[in-house]
């Protein structure tokens, strides 16, 4: 009778011991996606370098023109 109650504890405590926190779902993380951006000259160092050419080419045209009416002769 002893190994009868000795076999059944053992049995109850590995038993217990094998539910014990219950069952959970598998956390499953959401694949990562990256995002690479596009490039556009618009803030490029060629498009700003673009734009400083064409003021000193306007402020050279405007110096220019100004330069040019002061030596123009006059008719009396």
């Amino acid at each position: 009778m002893k190994k009868v109650v000795l076999a059944s504890a053992l049995a109850l405590a590995t038993a217990s011991a094998s539910f014990a926190g219950g069952y959970e779902e598998p956390i499953i993380d959401a694949p990562v996606v990256v995002q690479e951006g596009s490039s556009s000259s618009a803030g490029s160092m060629g498009g700003n370098a673009l734009l400083l050419l064409l003021g000193a080419a306007a402020i050279a045209l405007a110096l220019d023109s100004d330069s040019s009416d002061d030596t123009a002769p006059t008719q009396n």
